[in-house]
């Protein structure tokens, strides 16, 4: 480390990087999480009331929900992540 503190700065940096870096990751986790159980979800309305038309269309709009949801969250994460590349050079 030089005297001047330049490298427990930059130390300070790279860690503060790496640590947003890993919350974009849990972010990403969450929104597939998420998209996993409105998809699910969907499939489970569709079984159960199989006879009804009106039930069917809930279980299509929860499936088309939680795919819209997951490419939501794949899009954040990879904006984040190309920001924080381009501005931490990392």
């Amino acid at each position: 480390m030089r005297e001047d503190g330049t490298g427990l700065a930059q130390a300070r940096t790279d860690l503060a990087l790496a640590r947003t870096d890993l919350a974009n990751e849990r972010t990403f986790l969450a929104y597939l999480r998420t998209s996993l159980m409105l998809v699910g979800s969907g499939v489970t309305v569709m079984k159960i009331y199989a006879g009804d038309v009106a039930w069917y269309a809930v279980g299509i709009a929860l499936i088309v929900c939680g795919l819209l949801f997951l490419l939501g969250g794949a899009a954040r994460f990879a904006r984040m992540r190309r920001n924080l590349r381009r501005d931490g050079q990392a």
